[in-house]
């Protein structure tokens, strides 16, 4: 029986990998092996990269509402007790769009916790 090695499989896979690679530098764009390897660490690092990407974005609003909060003369974890406490339930991304474009609301919310 003759070998069958089903080639039209095979370069559509390929094609995609290198698709995936346009735009690297040097072979890691257009030969197979270093543009597979490169595109599986690539696939690696965006996957963990969509983790950090939530961690980076909480920590900036914390930052962002310590400062507001701060201004007010208080600290971000009095603030954070004070609103669990009062039962105003507003998440940490909107209370930092709030500190940052919002000044006169986010100090009617700190008012309301004191």
């Amino acid at each position: 029986m003759p070998r069958s090695v089903n080639s039209v499989a095979s370069r559509r896979r390929r094609k995609k990998v290198l698709k995936q690679a346009k735009g690297f530098f040097g072979r890691r764009k257009n030969v197979w092996t270093v543009a597979k390897n490169a595109v599986e660490k690539a696939m690696q690092y965006a996957y963990v990269g969509r983790k950090q990407k939530k961690r980076n974005f909480r920590a900036l609003w914390i930052q962002r509402i310590n400062a507001g909060a701060r201004l007010h003369g208080m600290s971000y974890s009095k603030l954070m007790g004070g609103l669990k406490k009062s039962n105003i339930e507003l998440n940490r991304k909107v209370l930092a769009d709030l500190a940052m474009n919002h000044p006169e609301e986010f100090k009617s919310v700190v008012e309301k916790v004191k």
